[in-house]
């Protein structure tokens, strides 16, 4: 995971600026680019996730089809399962998180 020392920046300042209504406002448009950058992250990685398991799907099929490099097959079936594993971990430090901010006193 990627973290922008610009970002953490960003929300330090947004915390900082209270109800300063100019100060939020020349905030907003620094901070309005880096909501597109966290989304295009998500999105590369899900991309990359599902792309990892089609190719593990492909060399499984063609192993079937061609017996070959068997070491090819089992790397790409390993790659999947790692990517599989390391989605499953994100998605339930998510829900942790979401958890979390729902338990929080208003």
């Amino acid at each position: 995971m990627d973290v922008k020392l610009a970002n953490a920046a960003a929300a330090y300042a947004s915390r900082q600026i209270g109800s300063n209504p100019t100060a939020k406002a020349a905030l907003s448009d620094d901070v309005a680019g880096s909501g597109s950058d966290f989304s295009n992250l998500v999105k590369s990685a899900i991309d990359d996730a599902a792309a990892t398991s089609k190719t593990s799907e492909f060399m499984s099929a063609q192993s079937l089809v061609n017996p070959g490099d068997l070491g090819s097959v089992v790397t790409a079936v390993s790659s999947a399962e790692v990517t599989m594993q390391a989605v499953i971990a994100v998605r339930d430090k998510v829900v942790s998180a979401y958890q979390d901010i729902l338990r929080m006193p208003i």
